[in-house]
């Protein structure tokens, strides 16, 4: 046994609250959790609707919480719970969300909530000087400087999570202080989405269902219809803007459709560093689990004698700016005032519902977004309280625009 195993050995398990545990990046991290008993604990679960996973997720961690963030669903999963003979108290609530992940007991905290809702229990566990492992981009994206101020004071560790960050993470320095001195720009991959090279004089008569059909990722309906308005690569121009300090000038898209390269890093004498992999989530969250050090997925290997070609477009390739013109407010947000990136972030989650629930067109969705920002300047947000009422104004007004135009 060498000295590494050693090391591993002596550790005491990190004790981790997973939030989001019934959502694809939830339950890609109990895969890997359970592959690794010696190593991780998990102390506790969290969810919204899915009462029944929920209840499997117990029976087979046993964490001390499981959350349901609404109480109806809470006390489903208490009677069954009950019925079960398991341990695991029931909680509800959002409240519940900031003391699962603030718990003096939690070493780490997967942060797997979608959306506005996972703002606040991010920021309590980066006060709480937490490791956490950024999945949820509204953390940066709506929470910017409020968030990056809790980690600092706080003395948290951040991990991204997302494929393209965690591709960044690795393929730069370790020494963050010479990022900027060194690095020439980030250059992020997308796949393009399942439209790609779809005419667009049809995208108005895109359906909820194909835009869900994402070409090499399985993902939930709300991510997977960002990726197809390339609108999740756009949150994530935010994000690296925030997570690695680099001016968004030096932030570039390339379509990479095999999903193969995550995201690579132009250095001042121009090599470029890459990280490759099959597309499957394990892998960076295995990473984000055992950095520094590194432990098994349950990841394919890259087979590169059957791999087929790889591609590169520009977002622009085809000659119609159009089909990815929504990628563009990334920077737009970043130029603007603070709390622009919010504002662009709640007008997307509420256009990409009214597109889900048929109210409005997928190219409609672009629209909204659009229109949110140029009606809405809103007043540089300083706490959770004013992020809060910064999206719930942007919510309104996008409200607003779904009305008009579902008329």
């Amino acid at each position: 046994m060498d000295k590494r195993q050693n090391r591993s050995a002596d550790m005491k398990p990190q004790h981790i609250t997973v939030l989001g545990s019934t959502g694809s990046i939830g339950t890609n991290t109990l895969d890997v959790v359970a592959r690794h008993p010696d190593r991780f604990q998990v102390f506790a679960l969290s969810g919204a609707t899915q009462v029944d996973l929920m209840l499997r997720q117990c029976a087979q961690f046993k964490p001390r919480f499981a959350v349901m963030v609404h109480a109806d669903a809470a006390q489903q999963l208490k009677d069954k719970i009950q019925a079960e003979g398991l341990a695991t108290e029931v909680l509800s609530g959002e409240a519940a969300l900031d003391d699962i992940s603030a718990h003096p007991d939690v070493d780490a905290v997967m942060a797997a909530i979608v959306g506005a809702a996972g703002l606040s229990p991010c920021l309590a566990a980066a006060r709480a000087g937490k490791r956490l492992l950024l999945a949820n981009k509204e953390a940066l994206v709506v929470g910017a400087e409020v968030f990056l101020d809790a980690v600092k004071q706080g003395g948290a560790t951040l991990l991204p999570i997302d494929s393209e960050h965690s591709a960044i993470f690795q393929s730069l320095p370790e020494d963050a202080t010479t990022w900027d001195a060194r690095v020439e720009k980030i250059i992020l991959t997308a796949s393009g989405g399942p439209f790609r090279t779809r005419d667009l004089a049809t995208l108005k008569d895109v359906t909820p269902e194909q835009a869900c059909a994402h070409p090499n990722w399985v993902m939930g309906r709300k991510i997977s219809v960002d990726s197809a308005t390339m609108m999740n690569k756009a949150l994530e121009v935010i994000e690296a803007r925030y997570l690695f300090g680099l001016p968004p000038e030096r932030l570039e898209v390339v379509i990479h459709p095999q999903s193969i390269i995550h995201s690579m890093v132009q250095y001042r004498d121009m090599s470029v560093v890459a990280q490759l992999g099959t597309p499957d989530m394990r892998v960076p969250i295995a990473y984000g689990l055992s950095w520094p050090e590194r432990m098994a997925s349950g990841a394919q290997a890259l087979d590169f004698h059957a791999l087929s070609a790889m591609t590169f477009e520009a977002l622009d390739d085809h000659g119609h700016p159009e089909r990815f013109a929504g990628i563009h407010l990334a920077w737009d947000a970043l130029r603007g005032p603070r709390g622009t990136t919010a504002v662009l972030n709640a007008a997307n989650e509420i256009a990409v519902a009214a597109f889900l629930d048929r109210r409005i067109r997928f190219d409609q969705i672009h629209v909204i977004n659009q229109n949110c920002m140029a009606h809405l300047s809103p007043t540089a947000p300083h706490s959770l309280g004013d992020l809060l009422e910064l999206d719930a104004q942007a919510r309104s007004v996008a409200e607003d625009a779904v009305r008009l135009l579902a008329k």
